[in-house]
């Protein structure tokens, strides 16, 4: 699991390889990731948009960036936690996913950046 705490707001990171959704034989490599995003300040923020950078292991990067995640812009007031469980398919078995969320201080009405950190996600190895 990875973990990053930027502007009071800590985000964690779990991936899992999803083999019933993955096509080795064409490239094609599903991952599911879990984040937790805790608000540790004193004011409530609000997720407004996320900016994601994906590498490929073959040297090939996207940019994906939308409002909210999973279809919401959750408010989190001070010491509460948010959940959700997106999916990211690569074309090789491993890479790895950076980026972040633009937030908003619901009391100043000012925006900030939260970085996510950067977290891998690797086919298991088959045993023999």
């Amino acid at each position: 699991m990875s973990s990053m705490i930027s502007e009071g707001v800590k985000v964690s990171v779990e991936t899992f390889y999803q083999p019933d959704y993955s096509n080795p034989l064409q490239s094609e490599f599903m991952f599911a990731y879990r984040i937790n995003i805790e608000n540790h300040n004193s004011f409530p923020v609000k997720l407004h948009r996320r900016h994601w950078k994906i590498f490929d292991s073959n040297g090939t990067y996207r940019d994906v960036e939308g409002e909210g995640v999973v279809g919401v812009q959750p408010v989190l007031k001070s010491g509460e936690t948010y959940q959700y469980v997106s999916g990211c398919n690569l074309r090789t078995e491993m890479g790895r996913m950076e980026g972040t969320y633009e937030m908003e201080n619901m009391h100043s009405k000012s925006f900030f950046d939260v970085h996510i950190p950067s977290f891998e996600m690797i086919v298991p190895f088959k045993g023999n």
